[in-house]
């Protein structure tokens, strides 16, 4: 029978519905067929992007040559451009501001590939290794108050290049997303003085309902109020706000998890367009209690239709327990 579950953290209502359940391979996007052709992202066409902002590379490379492993460079097409003041103003009854902020791309690997799962872990952590470095650099600009590390896979996930690439987005004002996140969570610790992420960890890690995988530092969950079929939420096991606070050690093992969840999720529903968002707490505020930083797989094998754009409402037709327990039980093939 359908139910609504509500989110713990910003209370938003999801329906579960169960008597829409497919199986996984009822999921599988229409394929999309290779594009071909010239790639700027692929090695030796670095002349073909602006000009890098950080690089992991060889030793006695120089910068925009080959030798890279991972590539960082601005958007040749931002959505907000770096220069300038704010400028907040009012036009009439409304509030407008100048689009600042920043918009760079991570070229995760030389080779033409589609994905990054076919790395090694060590390239992986690499990765993860830049969105750390990008965020601490960024964070200095005092305007700036939030970065949003993000992956787009597929066309149908907003990808418009195939070559496997993620990127961040700063900007001076922190997302209503973000800010609905931090406001639930600091309404559950005033009420209860614990991390309602905490919480979440310590209730999924006591039954295997809802958990795809753990590791040392980390936890992959379906999230009880899941918003779409095989959401998947990775979050520390130890509570931490920032992301780019990270230890290295845990950003080793964030590599191993990421890469075998996604890996697990491209086996189920036969590589689908995904998005990953990385939530961590705004730029230059100190630790907080109340906030845990996570990162949000979202494979895109659903559409979004009026009934949910009408009332903020999400249907999902595959409870989380099925897909956790399909994930769990179909692990990736081994390297």
């Amino acid at each position: 029978m359908p139910e609504f579950r509500k989110d713990p953290v910003i209370g938003r209502w999801v329906i579960i519905a169960t008597e829409r359940a497919q199986r996984p391979h009822d999921f599988h996007a229409p394929k999309e067929e290779p594009k071909g052709g010239f790639c700027p992202f692929c090695e030796g066409n670095e002349k073909k992007t602006p000009a890098e902002v950080y690089s992991i590379r060889r030793p006695g490379t120089s910068p925009d040559d080959p030798g890279w492993q991972v590539r960082v460079v601005p958007n040749k097409f931002p959505v907000l451009r770096v220069e300038g003041d704010v400028e907040k103003r009012a036009h009439g009854m409304y509030d407008r501001m100048r689009g600042l902020g920043a918009h760079e791309v991570f070229i995760e690997t030389p080779e033409h590939l589609t994905t990054m799962t076919p790395l090694p872990d060590a390239h992986v952590t690499d990765i993860l290794s830049a969105y750390q470095a990008r965020l601490i650099d960024l964070q200095r600009d005092g305007r700036m108050r939030y970065g949003m590390l993000f992956k787009n896979v597929g066309a149908e996930g907003g990808a418009s290049l195939e070559h496997t690439h993620s990127q961040l987005i700063v900007t001076p004002v922190v997302p209503r997303r973000v800010e609905e996140e931090l406001n639930g969570a600091r309404r559950f610790f005033d009420y209860r003085d614990r991390c309602v992420f905490c919480d979440i960890i310590d209730q999924e890690m006591s039954s295997d309902d809802r958990m795809v995988m753990t590791t040392d530092h980390f936890v992959a969950v379906a999230p009880y109020a899941s918003r779409f079929p095989f959401e998947t939420w990775i979050m520390p096991r130890k509570h931490q706000s920032h992301f780019e606070h990270s230890s290295r050690q845990e950003i080793e093992d964030l590599a191993f998890i990421l890469k075998r969840v996604l890996r697990r999720i491209e086996g189920a529903l036969e590589n689908p367009p995904l998005n990953y968002m990385i939530h961590t707490a705004p730029f230059n505020v100190a630790p907080l209690d109340h906030y845990h930083w996570h990162i949000e797989i979202i494979p895109r094998v659903t559409r979004t239709a009026g009934f949910e754009w009408g009332t903020g409402f999400y249907i999902n037709p595959v409870p989380p327990e099925s897909a956790a327990e399909y994930l769990r039980n179909n692990p990736e093939e081994p390297d």
